[in-house]
């Protein structure tokens, strides 16, 4: 089993930043991808941004630009840098690693999901 633990989200006004953290524990391997997710409310979950250790990084048109997705310090560690947020980038934000080897960057069936993390970002 992995587990699966995001901090970071919090409220801010648009034009702000936070930043996200994600920690893979447990069965984890070298080189295992990890991925943000996020879900507004009334809308359908979508991706945000992977990343295929080291540095193999994809991002959502939505984003690009104004996100950063980075490995930290240790291993199954990441950080996602969110700058210039805007309304809407409002929802839930999930972490979910494990990708399916022949899967695009988006696709949802990560095998373990963390339990989510509020951002809310004001007008």
């Amino acid at each position: 089993q992995v587990q699966v633990v995001e901090s970071g989200g919090g409220s801010v006004q648009a034009g702000g930043s936070l930043r996200l953290s994600c920690v893979a524990s447990g069965r984890t391997y070298p080189g295992m991808c990890m991925s943000w997710f996020r879900q507004a409310p009334g809308l359908e979950r979508e991706a945000v941004a992977t990343i295929y250790p080291p540095s193999d990084t994809y991002y959502s048109d939505s984003v690009k630009g104004r996100f950063t997705l980075s490995q930290g310090n240790a291993q199954n560690m990441v950080y996602l840098q969110m700058n210039n947020l805007i309304p809407e980038d409002t929802g839930m934000y999930y972490c979910a690693v494990d990708c399916n080897a022949n899967g695009a960057w988006y696709q949802q069936d990560r095998r373990y999901w963390g339990q989510g993390t509020q951002v809310t970002v004001s007008s």
